[in-house]
Formats: C-alpha cells, sequence, structure tokens
C-alpha cells in the first residue's frame, strides 16, 4: 500500500470521529506485514486490546530493556495471558548484570548515556523490525506527551515508509482510564525506562 502526505491528512480527517478499533480494523485491511509493539509501560494494554481485536494473531514485538520493574513484568504476563498475545520477544545482547558493571545506568548528561540507550533499546528495536519489515506499525504514541508527537497524527508516515498507526492518539490519561476500565483491563503504573530519564524525552524508537 503506498499513501501520499495528501491522502494521510484526509485520512487523519476522517478517524478523529472513528473508534480505535475501526481505526486498528482499518489499518489491518489495508496491511501485508502488521506489528504491534510494546514495553507495558502505563496504558499499553488498550493499544494491545485493539490491535488483537483487529488480527488476532499480530506479532506483538516486546523490546524488553531488562530494567522493567517486578510490577512491570507481573502486569506483563497478566496482559499476554488475557488477551492471548502473540508476543516475540528481544532483549540487549548484553546481559543487565553485565552491563552494571561495565557501565551501570549512565545519567543523561553522560557520553555513555547514548551507547547504553543504543544497546538496551534502540538495538534490540532495529533487530525486530529488520526481523519483521513491516509495512503498518501499531503503537501507543499520544498527543501532549512530547514535542515530536505532538507533530504527528493518528497516521504517520516514518523515512523508512512504515506507516505508523495510533488509534488513541488524541486520548488523554483520564480518557484512557475510563476505556480501560469499561473494557476490563489491567493497568500499572510502576514503571521505569532508564533511557528517558525525563517523561517529555524522546529515546529514539519514533524519531525516524
Amino acid at each position: 500500500m503506498s499513501f501520499t502526505d495528501t491522502d494521510i491528512a484526509q485520512l487523519n480527517k476522517e478517524f478523529k470521529d472513528k473508534t480505535p478499533l475501526a481505526i486498528a480494523q482499518w489499518a489491518i485491511a489495508n496491511a501485508k506485514r502488521p506489528v504491534v509493539t510494546t514495553n507495558f509501560r502505563p496504558y499499553e494494554a488498550a493499544i494491545l486490546q485493539v490491535a488483537v481485536g483487529a488480527q488476532s494473531d499480530i506479532p506483538v514485538l516486546w523490546c524488553d530493556s531488562g530494567y522493567n520493574t517486578p510490577n512491570t513484568y507481573r502486569h506483563a504476563e497478566a496482559v499476554i495471558e488475557l488477551l492471548n498475545l502473540n508476543v516475540k520477544l528481544y532483549v540487549p545482547a548484553q546481559t543487565t548484570a553485565h552491563r552494571d558493571i561495565v557501565m551501570g545506568i549512565p545519567g543523561i548528561d553522560d557520553p555513555l548515556h547514548k551507547v547504553f540507550t543504543e544497546q538496551v533499546k534502540l538495538e534490540p528495536f532495529k533487530r525486530a523490525m529488520t526481523d519483521f519489515t513491516p509495512d503498518v506499525w501499531f503503537t501507543n504514541l499520544r498527543k501532549g506527551q512530547t514535542a515530536l508527537r505532538n507533530s504527528l497524527d493518528i497516521l504517520s508516515l516514518g523515512k523508512d515508509g512504515v506507516l505508523k498507526v495510533s488509534p488513541f492518539y488524541y486520548y488523554s490519561d483520564e480518557d484512557l482510564d475510563v476505556y480501560l476500565e469499561k473494557n476490563e483491563l489491567p493497568n500499572e503504573f510502576t514503571y521505569f525506562d532508564p533511557t528517558k530519564v525525563l517523561e517529555n524525552r524522546e529515546c529514539g524508537l519514533h524519531t525516524n
């Protein structure tokens, strides 16, 4: 499938009044190799439920940095079982224990922070995307999260040609609280991303 910027702008206007599931179903109908990525951060159950609602066996690419909290791992296992997720797990080439000895978790101003981010997040993600070569990528990006994300929309086209689909783009935290409760989906707020440090900072996955 191939979309121009004009096509995407028009579709984004139409999709503002559509449900997340309707958006996901449209994307699946136009996809050959769809994937959904997750890190099981807060509110991830929503995008996962919508993605599997549109295609039950969609590959769920979980890039686990190895630094998740025990609560996040328990939450992940519960969501995987609840939604019967087709999880494809990607982890860093080096173990967390080894990296802790070599560099630990570098501060944001430390030159090693870039190396750390590449190792624990970007390299496993690139490996996953190379393995699956998706044409449609479901994400839980939302307006208001970062300056970059404010410039996107429900549909956005990456430089690599992958169509990024964010069905909950215009949902606030409060909207998602209601959505999760209505759909009886779990949530978990005890989450730690060692690469971001600041909540409104991009780690690099969405900057292509």
